[in-house]
């Protein structure tokens, strides 16, 4: 049955099977090859095949990209894997959708179009535009402005035959909200569906993060030797989905890998998207069989106003040098080099110095690396000319005149540009969401019901609701003892999913999520996370799946690019804050 047809029926038993091959750009070039021929334990294949990869730290890089070339702006390696395998997917159906397109989906749909060509097939490409507003000038001096579309453009290219669809920036989920409103042949009233699509969308946009990567229960995945198979999204006409991966692959799909991809980079439990606003305190799991779990449950309301744009500017010129200090005196060493630095660079210092904190090496240790620490130093100016030759040559001019064992972990390096983000908001009217299809006919989405945002939703610290208990015996254990966390990044803000891991300890889980939602406030996020201490902290509980969600507003400085914390993107910040000890109940353990 084609996917026409398929999508032209609306049983409630139905599904559409969606496979995402790409997390970011740069992710694994075999991952849609892999799911076009691949399939799921109970023998199907994929009929929609998803790529994500448009980061706001992605949408810098081709920004910059289209400064050199006006004619790029969009994704190179989704070429090169649609080339690979475009055969194939037609011969079996397979659908193609993906925010490839970046700053140019019209360039991206040409160059498939010779690509094609130049292997005898003939598909049809359509393009989604609209979200590229920088010929409104709204925004001086920016980059790159592109506000954030929702699913439906992508709908209306698949209804309308279309093989391939790319776009330029909508939001990740809506990559799998587009492909299932084409099956189901949903409208913008299916608030609920919408919102389930929004929930699967979100869980395998980030590919493999869904299968056991970057799981802080890695130790316990099964398979985790082999190449981790990217996840599929079977979702049904009424929005509810099971998340699974294809057969013989490695990692996991499990509640707890499903929890971590879907508690990563959120805000509050209200997701606003250009098609519904989706309550994620709805939202329910159960592992349903082996590499298989489902969510149902999820709840929809009206979407907002406005959208929301991702702006980056070019933000200046940035450098950075690395001192080895070994031994003795680490911390006299530092001192003297910190001194020794911004007297050279007096004359002309950079707009910004920021030193890196010293981690003090192991006494007596029994090798030179475990006896030395590294002091980092990055510049920052609006011109390259003080962080290049000016500071990299102060830098090693002092090799022989300063702290006995100088020595750098690498040459220093020519400044690089860097850009900053943020995020604004337009009117939807100020954008036409537009479909170009595959025989060069203009189809304008019409923009969807909305609701105003009430003010201060979801804002504040939410009280757990569970009451206070007497004192009990207690032991100090890293807080990871029974608790998984994700962390990541939104602009400048860093997020910190935890849950109460599923460890076979049912009889303990309620106490533990109570325990959990009592214990993570803002005053015990600032405790844990130092850095945090003067920073708005928002604490958001989401008891369906036992997790709180911890907004850090402004631990990232001003976004990625900009950023001279040690870990720009809060990666690892979750696993350094499950490290962290703290008072767990004896009854807990």
């Amino acid at each position: 049955m084609s996917f026409e047809a398929r999508s032209a029926r609306t049983s409630t038993t139905e599904v559409v099977r969606i496979g995402n091959c790409s997390g970011f750009y740069g992710d694994r070039l075999s991952a849609m090859r892999e799911l076009v021929e691949g399939a799921s334990g109970d023998g199907h294949g994929v009929d929609v095949i998803t790529g994500d990869y448009l980061a706001e730290l992605t949408m810098l890089i081709l920004g910059r990209d289209q400064l050199k070339d006006p004619s790029l702006g969009y994704a190179r390696t989704f070429v090169r894997q649609v080339e690979d395998c475009l055969g194939l997917a037609l011969e079996r159906g397979v659908k193609i959708v993906s925010d490839a397109g970046g700053l140019n989906p019209a360039g991206l749909a040409e160059r498939l179009g010779e690509v094609a060509s130049g292997l005898g097939l003939a598909p049809r490409i359509a393009h989604v535009r609209g979200d590229d507003l920088r010929p409104l000038g709204l925004w001086e001096g920016a980059l790159t402005a592109n506000a954030y579309l929702g699913g439906f453009g992508i709908a209306a290219a698949l209804t309308a035959g279309a093989d391939i669809v790319v776009t330029g920036r909508v939001t990740d989920a809506s990559l799998v909200v587009g492909a299932a409103a084409a099956h189901h042949g949903w409208t913008p009233d299916d608030l609920d569906a919408l919102a389930g699509a929004v929930v699967a969308g979100h869980v395998i946009e980030c590919g493999t993060q869904a299968t056991g990567g970057n799981f802080s229960g890695f130790l316990d995945l099964p398979d985790r030797d082999r190449p981790l198979g990217f996840p599929v999204a079977e979702v049904a006409a009424d929005g509810s989905s099971v998340i699974t991966k294809h057969a013989g692959t490695g990692g996991a799909v499990t509640v707890d890998t499903v929890t971590a991809q879907l508690v990563y980079e959120i805000q509050s439990t209200r997701y606003l998207g250009p098609d519904v606003t989706t309550h994620l305190d709805t939202v329910s799991l159960e592992q349903a069989g082996p590499d298989r779990v489902s969510i149902t449950g999820v709840r929809g309301e009206r979407p907002p106003e406005q959208l929301k744009v991702c702006v980056n500017e070019l933000g200046g010129y940035r450098n950075s040098i690395e001192l080895v200090l070994t031994g003795l005196d680490i911390e006299a060493k530092a001192a003297w080099v910190r001194s020794q630095l911004g007297t050279a660079l007096a004359g002309r210092p950079p707009a910004e110095v920021v030193w890196s904190t010293l981690a003090m090496p192991t006494a007596d240790a029994d090798t030179e690396e475990g006896a030395s620490a590294i002091l980092r130093c990055t510049v920052k100016d609006a011109s390259p000319d003080p962080v290049g030759r000016p500071f990299t040559a102060a830098a090693v001019e002092l090799a022989l005149a300063s702290y006995p064992g100088f020595t750098l972990t690498a040459p220093p390096g020519p400044p690089t540009p860097f850009g900053v983000y943020r995020a604004e908001y337009v009117d939807r009217s100020a954008l036409e969401h537009t479909v170009v299809h595959a025989d060069g006919t203009v189809e304008v989405v019409e923009d969807p019901p909305t609701a105003t945002v009430p003010a201060g939703a979801d804002t504040g610290v939410r009280p757990s609701p569970y009451p206070a208990k007497q004192d009990v015996l207690t032991r100090r254990l890293p807080l990871g003892t029974f608790v998984h966390a994700r962390s990541g990044d939104k602009g400048g803000d860093a997020n910190i999913g935890l849950w109460v891991a599923h460890d076979g300890r049912d009889d303990l889980r309620a106490a533990r999520v109570e325990w959990l939602s009592k214990l993570i406030t803002p005053r015990r996020v600032r405790e844990l996370v130092p850095e945090a201490a003067d920073l708005e902290v928002e604490v958001f509980l989401l008891p369906n799946l036992g997790a709180v969600n911890v907004v850090v507003h402004g631990l990232l400085g001003r976004g990625v690019a900009a950023s001279t914390r040690f870990d720009p993107q809060a990666k690892g910040l979750g696993e350094w804050v499950r490290s962290r000890l703290v008072s767990i109940e004896d009854g807990l353990l």
